[in-house]
């Protein structure tokens, strides 16, 4: 096997388990969103298992757009790598290198222009409170993606619990969300006196305690990057060279 067969091969292996991923995920969002009922009894039959992996439940969405990007990809490279499509393959590269100047733009806006970026994050908990205290409790898609998020990051509100005063939910209910209390009923004097951080801080937080990691997954994800947008490239120069 010459150099091309080995790229050829490595381009269809590696996109071809993307493909398969992509394909699986897409599978568990459509379930989740068509069938919900089932996908909480399946989680509840597993033994040992979290109560907060119910909450899968909420980001159906998610896995459905997260999915169906996968398996556009894999079918992309897998295909173009088998059939020597250059299209397909330079289509492949277009898209690997949007989302790899995406990824970039973002670094250097968090690293470069960090006033920038706290006054883009200060607009977005101001959009993110007005959606608090108007649809929590009222839109079952951002109820449910919030409950998700405060249970996963043990938190309540983006700043914190005085993001609910006044909102549809309190006013309805008399009470707090029991996330934003470390014992129920959960109302303002029991979340004023709780020590639950707002998401925002909680997440800040999360991401200084694991900044070495994520920089090495971010390094790591840029270098698969870089070598699908290589290994394509040289696939689209030598099936263009073979075709002249």
């Amino acid at each position: 096997m010459g150099c091309f067969g080995f790229l050829k091969t490595m381009m269809f292996i590696f996109n071809g388990i993307i493909f398969l991923a992509g394909a699986a995920i897409l599978g568990v969002g459509i379930w989740v969103k068509v069938d919900s009922g089932s996908v909480l009894s399946f989680l509840q039959n597993i033994q040992g298992a979290p109560g907060e992996l119910g909450q899968v439940l909420n980001v159906g969405y998610l896995l459905i757009a997260v999915g169906a990007v996968l398996l556009i990809l894999g079918f992309l490279g897998c295909w173009g790598a088998i059939r020597e499509s250059r299209c397909m393959l330079l289509l492949f590269f277009i898209i690997i290198l949007l989302v790899f100047i995406a990824e970039v733009a973002g670094a250097i806006v968090l690293l470069v222009f960090k006033p920038v970026a706290e006054n883009l994050i200060k607009q977005l908990g101001s959009e993110a409170v007005k959606s608090i205290r108007n649809d929590y409790g009222k839109n079952p898609d951002v109820t449910g993606l919030w409950n998700t998020t405060m249970t996963t990051l043990k938190c309540c509100g983006f700043n914190n619990y005085t993001d609910f005063t006044n909102s549809f939910f309190v006013n309805d209910t008399k009470s707090y969300p029991f996330q934003c209390c470390n014992r129920v009923p959960c109302v303002e004097f029991t979340a004023f006196n709780s020590t639950i951080p707002g998401c925002f801080p909680a997440l800040k937080k999360l991401v200084d305690d694991n900044a070495v990691i994520i920089i090495a997954v971010a390094l790591g994800i840029a270098a698969l990057e870089l070598a699908a947008m290589i290994v394509s490239m040289i696939l689209y120069c030598k099936i263009g060279s073979k075709q002249d």
